[in-house]
């Protein structure tokens, strides 16, 4: 009987057999070892080998059809690849078992080693997966806690429970919504007061005469310009911080948010109709200046309705002049950067017309703007629906 432990096995030798007559598995047997006696020499005699483990037990499988045996064998090896092959060699010379001729062919050595080693990868990856879904590493724990401490400091102030951290310093900063002092409180800036909307309430008016430095930090928007201009006209404000054109205050990084308060400007500066890092800047006592619009006749639309129809689904604008000639087609978002010679008569859209697209209209000089639906109507220019 073999002595040979599962788990010292390296190899299996798998081997096939056709024989001519009918042979049994302790024919087969037999002949392994009688007939690979003495022919390897002591070191790999095959009796001594499973005596001392080095081989395990052979197992043979057999089949009898029209006459012929055919069959497989196995030999699990423990000795190393060289001692394995000489051996899986010795048994194709065995020509005869019992009284039948017969041919042995190895098929194969398998590395049992190998086969465990692919089970190990493919089972230590799936469990890799299971960990990277389940578990965090220190570091993420870590800012984790920080940041759940952090936003734990949210209270509420005065009659309207306004969102806010700790406002009881020298500075203020006022910001639209809830949301904006979360962001703030996370990356640690505590001094900081919603409105809750964009109409500013009586407690911060009242409280901003009690602060000796008030900034009013707002989004990078058309939204951010109005707030600017209805919050300077009816509280104290020192200081204006906007954040990045085109960005919320909401969804700021730590180091926008300390850069936008960096950059922060003098509310007195934002007078005139000039730009500063996205934000206009109204006169503290007058409107946003009116010019002479002269908007688009029904005649005149039936002259651009095919331009129009062909936009549908594009996310594009196509641009005319006065003479109602196509100058050029963009898609909406170039709208921001475009430069053009002369101011356009009209400019059609595809989609809504946001307030970023209103915006853009008024810098260009855009008299009439072509939309689908629009979200603000805050504008000089003359809105016409498709």
């Amino acid at each position: 009987m073999a002595k040979i432990s599962p788990v010292s096995i390296k190899y299996i030798i798998h081997a096939k057999f056709k024989a001519d007559g009918a042979i049994e598995k302790p024919d087969m047997i037999g002949a392994v070892f009688g007939q690979t006696e003495g022919l390897l020499g002591d070191e790999l005699e095959m009796r001594e080998l499973q005596k001392s483990g080095k081989i395990g037990r052979i197992e043979v499988s057999t089949e009898y059809e029209d006459g012929k045996t055919i069959g497989e064998i196995e030999v699990p090896s423990a000795m190393d690849k060289t001692e394995t092959t000489i051996l899986a060699a010795a048994l194709e010379t065995i020509e005869r078992v019992g009284p039948s001729d017969t041919k042995i062919t190895i098929e194969e050595i398998e590395d049992v080693r190998g086969s465990k080693r692919d089970y190990i990868l493919d089972r230590a990856k799936k469990l890799m997966e299971q960990l990277d879904g389940s578990g965090s590493n220190i570091s993420e724990m870590t800012s984790e806690i920080k940041t759940s401490a952090r936003v734990s400091r949210l209270q509420t102030y005065g009659t309207e429970n306004l969102a806010c951290g700790d406002v009881s310093g020298e500075q203020l900063i006022i910001v639209e919504g809830r949301a904006d002092v979360i962001n703030l409180l996370k990356n640690n800036i505590k001094n900081v007061i919603a409105m809750n909307g964009t109409k500013l309430p009586r407690t911060v008016v009242e409280l901003t005469k009690e602060k000796p430095e008030v900034i009013l930090f707002v989004d990078g928007d058309r939204g951010g310009n109005l707030i600017i201009k209805n919050v300077t006209e009816n509280a104290e404000i020192d200081f204006i911080a906007m954040a990045p054109e085109g960005k919320e205050v909401e969804e700021l990084t730590g180091k926008e948010i300390l850069q936008s308060l960096r950059k922060k400007t003098h509310a007195s500066e934002y007078s005139g109709n000039k730009r500063q890092r996205g934000v206009k800047r109204y006169d503290e006592k007058s409107e946003k200046p009116k010019k002479e619009i002269k908007k688009l006749t029904d005649k005149e639309k039936e002259k651009i309705k095919d331009e129009i129809k062909d936009l549908v689904g594009t996310k594009g604008a196509v641009i005319f002049n006065k003479d109602l000639e196509k100058i050029r087609k963009v898609p909406v978002g170039r709208l921001s950067v475009l430069e053009l010679d002369e101011a356009p008569y009209v400019i059609a859209i595809d989609g809504t017309a946001t307030p970023r697209v209103v915006e853009n209209c008024e810098r260009l000089g855009c008299q009439n703007l072509i939309a689908k639906t629009f979200v603000d109507t805050d504008t000089n220019v003359n809105l016409v629906s498709l």
